[in-house]
């Protein structure tokens, strides 16, 4: 399988922990996201909601721009962090705020 066949999991983890890129395709990806009683858009703002709180940068970047691609503006997205700096602290919506500036701005 060519890099660019290769889900995210298989690019970041490949052969160094195939079992946690087992779950991550078929269980995370695969079921989980694919239940029908939330929309993708819910469970991208849920997702979103979670990374910020737990202060999870580095899984923020991709979960952002998912969330683009699942309906989610980014004047929503902003919104959510600003609302979350109350809530789960300022240094974390700080935090996202900046990746998620980098992010739009690419």
């Amino acid at each position: 399988m060519t890099e660019t066949n290769q889900t995210r999991a298989q690019q970041l983890i490949g052969d160094f922990a195939p079992k946690l890129v087992e779950l991550t395709d078929d269980v995370l990806f695969g079921d989980i996201w694919e239940r029908s009683e939330l929309s993708p858009r819910d469970r991208s703002l849920i997702t979103v909601a979670s990374l910020i709180t737990s202060g999870s940068t580095e899984q923020l970047r991709g979960h952002l721009a998912r969330a683009k691609t699942n309906g989610l503006t980014e004047e929503e997205l902003k919104e959510t962090i600003i609302h979350l700096a109350f809530y789960a602290g300022w240094p974390k919506a700080m935090s996202a705020i900046t990746v998620a500036k980098e992010i739009f701005t690419q």
